[in-house]
C-alpha cells in the first residue's frame, strides 16, 4: 500500500513540474508586435501641356568697352598736373592725363626748324634766278614760316626739275624729319580719348617715365559688356540685338542689356560659344559678376517641374487611381538651375510636386492636391 502511495505522489510531482515549467516558459515568449500600416500622404497636380520659353541662364564678369592701358611712348619725368594720376580720378575727353617732361626735345625741334628756316632762306637768290615764275610761292612760305607753331606744309612743286632742286639742297628731308619731331612732341602729352575714370595709376609726379613703360588703366564707365558662354546647340537661336535680362548675385538689381555680337568659333573642349552683352547703367562698374538670362525659344507641349523630380535622369513619378505611384519615361528638353523642362507626359496625369523621400514604384500613398 505504502508503494502504492508512493508513486501515485511521484507521478503527481512529475505531473506538476511539467505543469509549471509550461507556465513559466509560456511567460517567456515574446507576444509579436502588431504594426499599423503607414500610408504617405504625397502632393501632386494634374499635367497641363503648354508652351514654355526656353531661357538660357549664364553668368560672367562686366568689362568696359571703351578701354585703353596707357603706355609711354616717350622718355622723360612726370609732371604734376591739376588733377592728380590717381586711380579714380575722372577726364573730360581731350583733358590731359599725363605730362612728361619734353624742354630739351622741344629744344632741339625748334633747332632743326631754324635749320629748314636758313635752307629756304639760302636758295631764294637761285630760285629768283633759275625760277622766277615759283619765286612768289616760295617768299610767301617764308614769310608765312614760324619756328615757334607747327610747321606749314611746303609749297607744291610744279615742275621735275624743280622738285630736284628742293630735294637736292635737303629741303625735303629737312621738312620731314621736322613733322616726324612734331608727332613725337605731341606724345609727351597724353590725352583722355573720351570721358571716363582712371581704373590704375602705376606712376606718380618726379617719377622717370621710359619708353614703353606702362602708366594706368582708363576706361568709359558709361558702357559695359559681359562676356558669357552658351551651349553650342543653341548658338543658332542667338541672334544680335536680342533683348537680355541681366541680374546681380542677390537678385536685389535687374538690367536690361542687348547681345552685339556671337563668336563664330566654338571652343573645342566644352563645345559651348561665346556671346557679348552690352548693357549701360549708372549703378554698374567694370568687374561686376552679373547673371545673364537670355530667350532662347519656346518649347511647344511641354511642363516645368524641379530637378529634385527626375528619377535616373529620364523618369518621373506619377499616381495611378489616386493611390498608387508609377514610374514612367520622360524627355528632357531643357535643365535650368532649378527646373528642368520635359516633354512626352501627356494631359490631365497626375505627378509629383514634392520629393517622397523613400518612394518605390507601387508604393501606396494618399494624394494632397497642390
Amino acid at each position: 500500500m505504502r508503494k502504492i502511495i508512493l508513486s501515485i505522489l511521484g507521478v503527481l510531482l512529475v505531473f506538476g513540474a511539467i505543469l509549471v515549467g509550461n507556465y513559466i516558459v509560456g511567460k517567456k515568449k515574446k507576444r509579436k508586435p502588431k504594426f499599423s500600416r503607414i500610408i504617405k500622404t504625397v502632393f501632386v497636380e494634374k499635367v497641363q501641356n503648354k508652351e514654355i520659353p526656353i531661357t538660357l541662364t549664364a553668368n560672367g564678369n562686366l568689362v568696359a568697352k571703351n578701354k585703353v592701358a596707357l603706355f609711354s611712348e616717350v622718355q622723360g619725368v612726370l609732371k604734376k598736373q591739376n588733377k592728380s594720376f590717381k586711380a579714380g580720378t575722372r577726364y573730360k575727353k581731350g583733358q590731359v592725363l599725363l605730362n612728361i617732361n619734353s624742354a630739351e626735345f622741344y629744344a632741339n625741334l625748334q633747332a632743326q626748324r631754324s635749320n629748314l628756316f636758313n635752307l629756304l632762306a639760302s636758295i631764294m637768290p637761285d630760285i629768283r634766278l633759275d625760277y622766277p615764275t615759283e619765286f612768289e610761292k616760295w617768299q610767301s612760305y617764308l614769310q608765312q614760316f614760324d619756328i615757334n607753331k607747327t610747321t606749314i606744309v611746303l609749297p607744291k612743286t610744279t615742275t621735275d626739275k624743280e622738285t630736284y632742286f628742293i630735294s637736292g639742297r635737303g629741303i625735303t628731308s629737312s621738312y620731314y624729319n621736322i613733322k616726324n619731331l612734331e608727332v613725337k612732341l605731341s606724345k609727351y602729352n597724353i590725352r583722355a580719348p573720351f570721358t571716363g575714370i582712371l581704373t590704375e595709376a602705376l606712376v606718380s609726379p618726379g617719377a622717370l617715365v621710359r619708353n614703353g613703360q606702362k602708366l594706368g588703366e582708363f576706361i568709359d564707365e558709361s558702357v559695359y559688356e559681359l562676356e558669357v558662354t552658351v551651349n553650342n546647340n543653341y548658338a543658332n537661336l542667338l541672334v544680335v540685338g536680342n533683348s537680355v535680362n541681366l541680374s546681380n548675385l542677390e537678385k536685389t538689381k535687374n538690367y536690361t542689356g542687348k547681345v552685339v555680337r556671337v563668336n563664330g568659333k566654338v571652343d573645342l573642349a566644352s563645345q559651348t560659344i561665346k556671346v557679348y552683352i552690352e548693357v549701360a547703367h549708372k549703378d554698374l562698374k567694370e568687374g561686376m559678376y552679373l547673371e545673364a538670362n537670355l530667350n532662347a525659344k519656346v518649347e511647344k507641349d511641354a511642363i516645368e517641374i524641379s530637378r529634385k523630380l527626375l528619377v535616373d535622369n529620364s523618369k518621373i513619378y506619377t499616381v495611378k487611381n489616386d493611390s498608387i505611384l508609377s514610374l514612367i519615361t520622360i524627355k528632357p528638353v531643357h535643365f535650368n538651375s532649378e527646373t528642368l523642362v520635359l516633354k512626352g507626359v501627356e494631359n490631365n496625369t497626375t505627378i509629383l510636386t514634392q520629393v517622397l523621400p523613400g518612394a518605390y514604384e507601387g508604393m501606396i500613398v494618399k494624394t494632397n492636391k497642390k
